[in-house]
């Protein structure tokens, strides 16, 4: 995964990482958020999951310590990082800044 996921973020569209686990209540609402944030940006950006349960690696080289966290990468660059849930419009117009 740890290739794949630097593949991921050497993208030129901008990445949303959400690193979540999945007894996490938070995260479930975030998800859901996710959808609609996907089909405000479309093609526009990817958004991707990353479970800190399944990939402790990644998450502890990226400094996650709570969930959800999310980021955003954009040519391997991370260009923004916060911990907690976020509505749909902020995180829309936060990757059409990047797009």
């Amino acid at each position: 995964m740890s290739q794949k996921f630097q593949e991921i973020i050497n993208s030129e569209r901008p990445v949303l990482i959400d690193f979540f686990a999945t007894w996490c209540q938070p995260c479930k609402v975030q998800s859901s958020v996710l959808n609609s944030v996907k089909e405000n940006v479309g093609e526009g950006a990817r958004i991707i999951k990353v479970d800190i349960d399944q990939y402790p690696a990644i998450a502890s080289q990226y400094g996650v310590r709570s969930v959800p966290t999310l980021m955003v990468f954009k040519k391997g660059e991370l260009l923004w990082k916060e911990s907690g849930v976020r509505d749909v419009n902020t995180l829309t117009r936060l990757l059409q800044q990047y797009i």
